[in-house]
C-alpha cells in the first residue's frame, strides 16, 4: 500500500487550515470564515445539537492536525479553521435557533476573537498550532458561557 505524495497531504492540509478555502478571501477572512462556519452550524444544529458538538470537537482535531501538517509558522490570516471551530463552540450556547440568538452568537465570538480580553489573549501569544486554535476555542466557550448565561436570565435569545 503506498502512502499518498507529502505535497498531497501538505496541500490538503492548508485547504483544511484555510477554513476550506475561505481564509483566502482578500478581506476579513475571520469573519467571512465565521460567516460560513455560522450558516453551516445552523444546519448542524438544526439536525441535532449532538451533531454540531461533534463537529466542532472535529474542526478543533483536525484543525490542529492541519495547522500542524502544513507547517504553518505563527498565525497567518489565511489560517481560519480556528475561527470554524469558535464560532461552532459559541453557537453551542444557544438553546433554540433564533435570528436574535444567532446574531447575538456571532457578534459575540467576533467580538471576543478581535479584541481577545484574558485568557484567550493568553492563549493568543502561544507560538503554535495548539495556541492557534486555543484562542478561538476559548473564544467560543466563553461566548457559550455567556450565551447560555443570557438564556438562563430571561435574555430572550
Amino acid at each position: 500500500m503506498t502512502s499518498a505524495p507529502a505535497g498531497t497531504l501538505r496541500s490538503a492540509a492548508r485547504f483544511v487550515a484555510s477554513g476550506f478555502g475561505s481564509g483566502y478571501a482578500p478581506v476579513a477572512s475571520g469573519t467571512v470564515t465565521s460567516a460560513l462556519a455560522l450558516a453551516v452550524g445552523l444546519v448542524l444544529m438544526h439536525l441535532s445539537p449532538w451533531l454540531l458538538a461533534a463537529a466542532a470537537l472535529v474542526s478543533v482535531v483536525g484543525g490542529w492536525w492541519a495547522i500542524e501538517l502544513a507547517a504553518v509558522e505563527g498565525d497567518p490570516g489565511w489560517v481560519t479553521i480556528d475561527e470554524v471551530a469558535g464560532q461552532w463552540i459559541t453557537l453551542l450556547g444557544l438553546t433554540e435557533l433564533s435570528f436574535m440568538g444567532v446574531l447575538a452568537a456571532f457578534v459575540l465570538f467576533r467580538v471576543l476573537d478581535i479584541t481577545k480580553p484574558g485568557p484567550i489573549g493568553w492563549a493568543d501569544r502561544w507560538k503554535s498550532p495548539a495556541g492557534v486554535m486555543a484562542d478561538d476555542v476559548l473564544a467560543g466557550a466563553i461566548g457559550a458561557v455567556v450565551l447560555r448565561v443570557a438564556v438562563y436570565a430571561g435574555g430572550g435569545l
